[in-house]
């Protein structure tokens, strides 16, 4: 993800955001993916290269990631 793709990004809301506040925002890009937390877009986003993002939504659909 580099830096001219989020200045152009059109931030939406994730699908699987639910309906209260806690919602999370993504951009795809060109070379990978950002995500934010909708409430704080000012504190900054994730920023994942291409190959990285979809190990991530790999392991997100998995339910292989360790909340602990």
């Amino acid at each position: 993800m580099t830096v001219s793709d989020l200045a152009r990004a059109e931030w939406r809301k994730s699908s699987r955001s639910g309906a209260g506040n806690d919602c999370v925002e993504l951009v795809i890009g060109r070379s990978g993916a950002a995500v934010r937390d909708s409430k704080n877009v000012r504190q900054g986003h994730l920023a994942f290269a291409d190959l990285e993002w979809h190990v991530f939504v790999g392991a997100v659909k998995d339910d292989s990631l360790d909340a602990g």
